[in-house]
């Protein structure tokens, strides 16, 4: 078996995640986070699009984790990114997180926006 070394571009990877929180390139973030090529930040969920539209220039798919539960995510949001140019991935947090490292060890232009549950 062949073992490859991972890295990861500048961006950090999902290191772990649990109720309320998300660890990311090491540090613990509690509530709800947005991390991706300009780094992590708190995001306000669904009713604050500007840090994910913000991105527009810099990814090509933004994930979105709805929490624990798969969920459909306001259609006026969606449409705003899609708008924007971004392709939208929508999936439990759990399943965004993985996609997001998967992706972001290929070198994906990618963004990850998760809801804490």
């Amino acid at each position: 078996m062949r073992l490859n070394e991972i890295t990861y571009n500048g961006a950090s990877p999902v290191d772990g995640y649990g109720p309320g929180f998300f660890r990311i390139g090491g540090r613990v973030y509690e509530g709800s986070v947005l991390t991706g090529p300009s780094g992590t930040a708190s995001w306000g969920g669904y009713d604050d699009p500007s840090p994910l539209l913000g991105l527009a220039a810099q990814v090509d798919v933004i994930l979105i984790g709805t929490g624990t539960e798969l969920a459909h995510i306001p259609t006026a949001l969606r449409s705003a990114l899609e708008q924007a140019g971004m392709g939208v991935e929508i999936m439990n947090s759990p399943a965004a997180c993985r996609t997001y490292n998967v992706l972001l060890s290929e070198g994906r232009r990618i963004a990850l926006a998760m809801l804490a549950t």
